[in-house]
């Protein structure tokens, strides 16, 4: 097994416990709150993290089809993973400073040049990820 599906793993395992953990924030804040409700992001980011999880878990299994050296397989895992990341971190940012109900309400750097960087990252990690299988499993 090498580094990159290690590193996929790794994250699907840390992503699945932060789901956990933000769980219990999420019922704290839900018990503690006049209207029984977390705040928007603190359920966004707890609802992310086990997609997230399972997203790295996918990645995880097709690079051990891909045909590529360790360091392409490394990258195109690694910039979707890493933004999986910053996401669930932001998210849970401002959950817990419940300083938003809506991220996108106003255009700056984060609901811009962030988010372009984001989609760029995480479908063209994918992309390469795929395209391994696919070459190699279906294209035989």
């Amino acid at each position: 097994m090498n580094i990159a599906i290690k590193l996929s793993l790794a994250a699907s395992g840390a992503f699945l416990l932060a789901g956990m953990l933000l769980g219990v924030v999420k019922y704290r804040r839900t018990m503690t709150s006049a209207t029984h409700r977390a705040p928007v992001y603190i359920d966004t980011a707890h609802r992310a993290a086990f997609l997230y999880s399972f997203a790295s878990l996918v990645i995880a299994r097709l690079l051990e089809f891909s045909p590529y050296s360790t360091t392409v397989q490394l990258a195109a895992a690694g910039v979707p993973i890493a933004f999986f990341a910053m996401t669930v971190v932001g998210y849970a940012t401002h959950g817990f400073r419940d300083d938003t109900e809506n991220l996108f309400s106003e255009r700056n750097f984060t609901t811009t040049w962030f988010m372009y960087a984001l989609i760029a990252g995480e479908i063209g990690g994918m992309i390469v990820v795929l395209w391994g299988f696919v070459s190699t499993q279906l294209l035989k």
